[in-house]
């Protein structure tokens, strides 16, 4: 068989995008263009790879176990060219990063930092939930990992970087905005809004409950912390979040931090990478630029005086 990485490329967006014409658009190819490669690769395995039931696309057995194959070069190639950019130093490269939606908020400031360091690398980020975080991690697709809590199953390195307090917020207009101390139990009589399942902070409230005895009432689920935040202010119920996520509105006064007890929760910032993988000049330099970071903030504040916050 003579198989190119041209066609392996091809064949997995392909599969990945279930069409022909979303492939050839993600490509930058025209349709047939994409349609002769793929003739070619079926000539080449002597197998068909896709076939059209209906509307929909799918991979046939032979596919199914290519692309399996595909990934396994892509990654394999991926590690060849971090090899290659360990050898060339700082001057290019492609520096990789996954992180959770909440990372978002102070990770901006960071890369800015970065890149007026080593202009000649280039940053690809993807926000996501933790359990997509994480299976960019395991499926070799992100070179670091920046979550809250680094995965019990995964064979990772894993190091702490910074706090990341969690709070309770309201809307001013809220009756428990005016109080000086509110009972932990007091939250099982509010309803919550909540992020979606998979995320971090989510998952980090519901065991801090849960330790506690106290039944959450659970009202509307949020994919982003935007949304969540916006339904706070209208009224909808209070929320958990990470103290970076708020500073903001905190200044402007549309939403109060309530010293409820037993918070802040204060968790913290991980940055993980597999523990076989071979980290290039960028993703080497940025870690440690994380491992350095002075974590000597006024999120400490948030611990010792939460009311202070509002």
């Amino acid at each position: 068989m003579h198989i190119t990485l041209r066609h392996l490329k091809i064949f997995e967006t392909v599969a990945r995008c279930g069409s022909i014409s979303r492939a050839a658009a993600e490509l930058h190819l025209t349709q047939p263009a994409v349609s002769m490669q793929m003739k070619q690769l079926e000539e080449q395995i002597g197998l068909p790879l896709l076939e059209q039931v209906g509307k929909r696309m799918f991979l046939t057995e032979a596919g199914q176990e290519l692309r399996g194959h595909a990934r396994d070069i892509a990654a394999r190639m991926v590690d060849l060219n971090d090899a290659m950019d360990q050898l060339r130093g700082l001057e290019r490269g492609l520096l990789r990063l996954a992180v959770v939606s909440t990372a978002n908020y102070f990770l901006p400031d960071l890369i800015a930092d970065f890149n007026r360091r080593y202009p000649g690398v280039r940053v690809s980020l993807h926000v996501a939930n933790r359990e997509s975080v994480l299976s960019a991690l395991a499926d070799n697709s992100t070179d670091l990992a920046i979550t809250g809590q680094p995965p019990d199953m995964l064979d990772v390195v894993a190091q702490h970087f910074m706090d990341n307090p969690l709070v309770v917020i309201a809307a001013p207009g809220h009756p428990l905005a005016a109080q000086r101390a509110i009972p932990l139990q007091r939250m099982a009589e509010e309803t919550l809004v909540v992020r979606e399942s998979g995320s971090g902070t989510r998952a980090a409230m519901e065991r801090h409950f849960a330790a506690h005895g106290v039944a959450c009432r659970a009202g509307c689920e949020f994919g982003t912390n935007e949304a969540l935040k916006q339904a706070v202010r209208a009224g909808l119920g209070l929320g958990v979040v990470s103290v970076q996520t708020i500073e903001l509105e905190l200044q402007a006064g549309c939403l109060v931090v309530l010293p409820v007890e037993g918070f802040p929760v204060v968790r913290q910032w991980y940055v993980l990478h597999r523990t076989q993988k071979r980290l290039s000049a960028a993703a080497s330099t940025f870690r440690k630029m994380l491992l350095g970071l002075d974590t000597t903030k006024p999120l400490a504040d948030a611990r010792a005086d939460p009311e202070g916050l509002a």
